[in-house]
């Protein structure tokens, strides 16, 4: 089966319906079953912080027409589901039920099942309940985080994953712990580690405004962005802020399954909430140092942070935890810590040395090696060989 997107015309016919209830800000509600060739299942949203499905999905709908389902996520006082069109061959769907089950329910009103569907593509085993409502030419498993170690993961959820290990064709993991994991369970297992957009951030390197907000903080700035959940080693930042009080520590992204009152709450500690994508390298232009302040616990010892080489491409000094993969890929180039002291010597070090042409030529070697676009061209590489063995 050709896995070359099939409907090229589809996108000139689309009907939608353009009322104050279904208008979103990337496109409208489509009322009409549509063929597709690759339907995504993530538990992520697709409009919250840009992570590893929204790189590499985003570059698939280039040649597939793709359906993006998200978790559901019921809305009281809103009887539909909502269908986004965020580009002609990329929709996504918001389902308004309560269960995962639920959302087989819904999909009638927009998938045409009557026309084979060539990839299923999943990012969470909770979805498998829709599996076999599918005749998937090639489903892949793209593993990106041990869900099953998440705060907050449902029980069943180790049993969900060997279904759909028994059925995928393909696992995709995101870090080396993560493939050396999955490898023990499945036989064709790919190790692709997060890479970066690196002309996005390389902008934080060029004469662009810096936010307001956070330029009236005073130097040095320790910044992070991403989210802010049980990975953050909060009372690592508690202690560091006690110990640095005239560094300004930012903290940029969302608050996610942990509270407020979690947090560690110092004056010069600054959460400046969810930003979008296009403003990061702005802010992290303002960054003197940038860190990743990881807990070492279960919730971080399959990741592999993609942050890393975005700080990268701003050409930011970065401390780190000592998390397993970047210890391993970039100890020779980042600064590993392990306690608040060593995070306080870091600072003063890197904040007087950098740049460092050493450093810098580290990075720039590291960078000219990583693209998500050869991370998915290597992905489309092999699922095209495993439908010609077909």
């Amino acid at each position: 089966m050709n896995l070359i997107a099939k409907e090229k015309s589809t996108s000139k016919i689309m009907e939608a319906i353009f009322t104050k209830n279904n208008k979103t800000e990337q496109g409208f509600e489509i009322r009409k079953q549509r063929s597709y060739d690759m339907i995504v299942f993530c538990h992520l949203c697709w409009d919250f912080v840009h992570q590893r499905p929204q790189y590499i999905i985003s570059r698939m709908a280039k040649q597939f027409k793709i359906l993006f389902i998200e978790k559901p996520y019921p809305l009281e006082g809103q009887r539909d589901s909502q269908l986004i069109e965020v580009s002609p061959m990329l929709h996504v769907l918001k389902p308004n039920v309560h269960r995962t089950e639920d959302i087989y329910t819904i999909l009638s009103q927009y998938v045409n099942n009557s026309t084979p569907i060539s990839i299923g593509w999943f990012y969470s085993p909770s979805f498998i309940s829709l599996l076999n409502h599918f005749d998937f030419t090639t489903v892949v498993y793209d593993c990106m985080d041990e869900l099953s170690l998440v705060k907050g993961a449902s029980s069943p959820f180790i049993d969900q994953e060997q279904y759909l290990l028994t059925n995928a064709d393909m696992v995709f993991t995101g870090s080396k712990a993560l493939y050396e994991s999955k490898a023990l369970l499945h036989k064709n297992v790919y190790y692709f580690p997060s890479s970066v957009e690196e002309i996005h951030f390389a902008k934080a390197l060029q004469a662009i405004a810096v936010p307001e907000e956070i330029a009236s903080f005073p130097a040095c700035i320790v910044g992070y962005c991403g989210i802010i959940d049980e990975r953050i080693d909060l009372p690592l930042l508690d202690e560091i802020a006690v110990l640095e009080p005239d560094v300004s520590f930012v903290m940029i992204g969302p608050i996610t399954k942990i509270s407020e009152h979690e947090l560690p709450k110092r004056p010069n500690i600054h959460y400046l909430g969810i930003k979008n994508y296009n403003e990061l390298p702005n802010y992290i232009k303002a960054f003197d140092i940038a860190m990743i302040p990881f807990a070492l616990n279960d919730a971080t010892k399959y990741i592999s942070p993609s942050k890393t080489l975005e700080y990268m491409a701003a050409g930011k000094p970065i401390v780190s935890t000592a998390i397993k993969d970047v210890v391993h890929d970039y100890s020779h180039c980042i600064t590993i810590i392990q306690t608040a002291q060593d995070f306080a010597k870091a600072i003063k070090e890197d904040f007087a040395d950098f740049p460092d042409p050493v450093t810098q030529r580290e990075y720039t070697s590291i960078l000219k090696n990583t693209s998500w676009d050869s991370t998915v061209a290597a992905m489309q590489s092999l699922i095209k060989s495993k439908t010609l063995d077909d």
